[in-house]
């Protein structure tokens, strides 16, 4: 079975999403493990020694506490006593996935053999990783400052065996020590070492694991966006002079010109949004309303790949960032060698989450406005005044007697507006922690587990979305008969009829949304218009 390995610097977002959702087996390269060693055995031979100058929680005391020495006999107890007190996390257990992120990036980020920890610790928990044990990580209790002290700290209990610590293994929560047994782990039960604990706990792991599994779903949620929207498009036969290249390019923005493209490519063909297509409906020398010729179509239409373009560049900018972040080593203190061949230790703030609350809140912002663009697009389509011949509502025969579609249009308009507060930003925010020895913090957690809730309701919008825009096709065609879409909204609307019965009169509503939904979160749509579709193209 092919195995991921890992060396500290080429570790990706891909990569995280095969060991966290699909169970891919992880290893440590040989060069990696070889650095680990040494630097560990300098550590033994040199600094292991009562006169040894002092060092932050090496042989010192943590936090406030730092002026405070801790002698090599306590040293041992010291470490220990570390990880209970900072199991302070709180809330619910993280999910399945994102606890095998956070091991798998804390694990890479070790590989750059700069932490000082002990192989076998290491060891450890790259075995908890691949035989399934899962802690229980509570979500909430970190600012992001002093790295995930909390959350990697319940995730250390659980590899010394703790107890009181408790982890899932084969779907079941039960206590550290039983998981362990289970899945032949042998947990190391007291015997953290100097700098081992540290090495564990202190660092950007778990909101950077949760950053890098939120940007894998926000990049497909922004090329889901120009699908539905270029379903939208057809549905109320969009002018595509909008879309033309050269417009695009003499702005000289690249998600822009991106999205355009792919609009383009999406549409193609079509027989409802091309001045052709105008021809062909011409009856008696008078145009239905839905194909009368109008010179600008509304904004969320007309500047779909100005608004869309510019969330693929926050994206594309979000993934450079994260993608350095998965591999950097970011606990305190960090060993150095110097030009001497001597080890150094140094205390720095490589901790701090700053960069990854900002990339999450500029992916919390950029998804907000996909889901008010695509509100409006809904919005649209129900109203009479600006679907251009459409039914009100999208309603059926009799008009009055049914109802149609206002009210899971305005469940958008209910979502979008959750996400408008959702996506204040995190990073604006700071909290003095730990009596000022932290006085100015991240929240960079915060901005992960918003984006997160972003997310979900953003899978819903899209959904609306594709289902009125379906609708709207579906209503046209049974007045004007049936004309082909364009190659990928044609996929589209026939894996949307597949799953959705529509009739002229009003039925229940949820039958409808609950698999219009369920076909935006799955992103069948998605991989099906990728795959049978030329030319589109990915984000980054």
């Amino acid at each position: 079975m092919k195995k991921l390995i890992l060396d500290g610097r080429n570790l990706t977002i891909k990569d995280v999403i095969k060991v966290a959702r699909e169970n891919l087996q992880v290893e440590i390269h040989e060069e990696s493990r070889n650095e680990i060693v040494k630097v560990r055995d300098y550590i033994e031979k040199n600094w292991i020694r009562s006169d040894a100058p002092p060092v932050y929680g090496f042989n010192t005391g943590v936090g406030k506490l730092k002026d405070y020495n801790i002698s090599m006999e306590e040293n041992d107890t010291f470490q220990n006593n570390i990880v209970m007190s900072h199991c302070g996390g709180v809330g619910e257990p993280a999910s399945e996935e994102l606890v095998r992120a956070t091991m798998l990036v804390r694990i890479n980020a070790f590989c750059q053999g700069v932490s000082g920890l002990r192989m076998e610790v290491i060891d450890r928990l790259l075995e908890i990783l691949n035989k399934g044990v899962h802690p229980v990580i509570p979500i909430q209790g970190s600012v992001g400052a002093c790295g995930d002290l909390a959350p990697l700290a319940h995730m250390a209990s659980v590899l010394i065996g703790y107890e009181e610590a408790e982890a899932y293994y084969e779907g079941v929560k039960m206590s550290a020590p039983e998981a362990l047994q289970k899945a032949g782990i042998t947990p190391i039960k007291y015997q953290l070492k100097a700098k081992d604990c540290l090495a564990l706990i202190n660092g950007t792991t778990m909101f950077a694991a949760m950053a890098a599994l939120n940007y894998y779903d926000a990049d497909r949620i922004v090329r889901e966006a120009e699908i539905s929207g270029s379903l939208s498009l057809e549905a109320m036969r969009g002018e595509m002079a909008a879309f033309d290249e050269r417009i695009h390019k003499v702005r000289r923005q690249k998600g822009q010109i991106d999205c355009a493209s792919n609009v383009r490519n999406i549409v193609k063909d079509s027989m409802r949004v091309t001045e052709k297509a105008r021809m062909v409906h011409l009856k008696h020398d008078v145009l239905h309303p839905v194909y009368q010729p109008r010179v600008q179509d509304l904004y969320s239409l007309r500047c779909m790949a100005q608004v869309q373009g510019a969330c693929r560049d926050n994206m594309a900018y979000a993934k450079d960032l994260l993608e350095k972040e998965i591999n950097a080593a970011t606990d305190n203190p960090l060993v150095f060698w110097n030009d001497k061949g001597e080890l150094e230790f140094l205390s720095g703030g490589n901790f701090h989450g700053e960069p990854i609350a900002f990339a999450m809140d500029i992916v919390a912002m950029s998804l907000a406005e996909i889901g008010n663009i695509s509100e409006r697009r809904i919005f649209s389509l129900c109203d009479s005044a600006l679907n251009y011949g459409l039914p009100p509502m999208l309603v059926g025969e009799p008009v009055g007697l049914n109802c149609g579609y206002p009210v899971i249009s305005c469940a958008a308009a209910a979502l979008a507006s959750e996400n408008k507060t959702l996506c204040f930003p995190a990073s604006v925010d700071t909290i003095p922690t730990k009596s000022n020895q932290e006085d100015h913090v991240s929240m960079a957690p915060w901005a992960c587990r918003k984006v997160k809730q972003i997310i979900n309701n953003i899978h819903q919008i899209l959904g609306i979305e594709y289902l009125l825009a379906a609708r709207a096709i579906f209503v046209t065609e049974e007045h004007l008969g049936r004309f082909d879409l364009g190659k990928g909204t044609q996929i589209a609307y026939e894996i949307l009829r597949n799953e959705i019965e529509f009739k002229m009169n009003d039925s229940y509503m949820p039958a409808q949304s609950k698999p219009a939904i369920s076909l935006a979160k799955s992103g069948k749509i998605l991989d099906k218009v990728y795959e049978c579709v030329s030319g589109l193209i990915n984000i980054h």
